[in-house]
């Protein structure tokens, strides 16, 4: 089993050149995060299944409230794993080939229908989403990631301005993020709906390895902040876990 897994990612990671591979990103926020899961699909190609948060559902209040995270990751995150599994179900073998890795499927999301590019983007996005939170978070980041943001964006208090600014001006729902571009540089950006900067679109303006990763759909805040997005980012930035983003910026590829 360990062989396979080990071939499987060897496949993975020849599809994906110059940032880290979506599978791989996710294997090394999982460990910094403490979660159990460490990949999402066995490498037979079995079904993709819902990662089980390494935190309880109150663990991040005040700023995130109980209620919201279990619906979130119970019924919107589990929706997006069962529907994903669903449109794989109906894809061509011919156009996805093989395996049915996220790898295949965001470098041909443009010739794979919506709902498998919707419900893909949602399970992965909302997978590495809950690595890069943390009870007790927030803070300030330490050793690369600290400097760098630091040279990029002239302070950590002007990177948040800067990340905010993003999430805010995203129309409808969607989600910002920080990204390590492939000539290894950082920028903000944001996405629509559940795309993100691993997928290959040309409507995704930055491309590369997540970094920070902010759900701005209306579900992952309106029962505590109503339409008040602003107040859900400035709460947000009490729960980033920087070790776990640390670990994906200085990650080898």
């Amino acid at each position: 089993m360990e062989n396979s897994r080990r071939d499987f990612l060897k496949k993975s990671a020849a599809l994906v050149i110059g940032t880290l591979t979506a599978s791989s990103i996710l294997n090394n926020a999982f460990a910094a995060g403490n979660f159990a899961d460490d990949i999402l699909i066995t490498p037979d190609g079995g079904k993709y299944t819902l990662p089980a948060l390494p935190y309880a559902y109150d663990a991040l209040e005040p700023h995130i409230d109980k209620l919201t995270m279990e619906i979130h990751h119970s019924k919107h995150h589990k929706a997006y794993v069962d529907n994903m599994n669903k449109a794989l179900e109906t894809v061509d073998g011919n156009v996805l080939g093989s395996p049915q890795s996220f790898e295949n499927i965001f470098d041909k999301v443009e010739k794979l229908p919506a709902a498998l590019r919707n419900n893909a983007g949602g399970h992965y996005n909302h997978s590495l989403f809950w690595t890069l939170m943390k009870p007790n978070g927030g803070g300030e980041p330490k050793g690369k990631l600290a400097e760098d943001i630091k040279s990029t964006f002239g302070s950590l208090d002007e990177f948040k301005k800067q990340f905010a600014d993003a999430a805010m001006k995203r129309f409808g729902s969607g989600w910002a993020w920080l990204v390590k571009t492939k000539e290894g540089k950082l920028a903000i950006t944001s996405t629509a709906n559940q795309d993100n900067p691993l997928m290959n679109l040309s409507s995704v303006e930055v491309k590369g390895t997540p970094i920070l990763a902010l759900d701005v759909w209306e579900h992952a805040y309106y029962l505590k902040n109503q339409n008040k997005r602003a107040d859900y980012i400035a709460s947000w930035w009490n729960v980033v876990n920087w070790d776990a983003a640390e670990g994906l910026y200085t990650a080898k590829k």
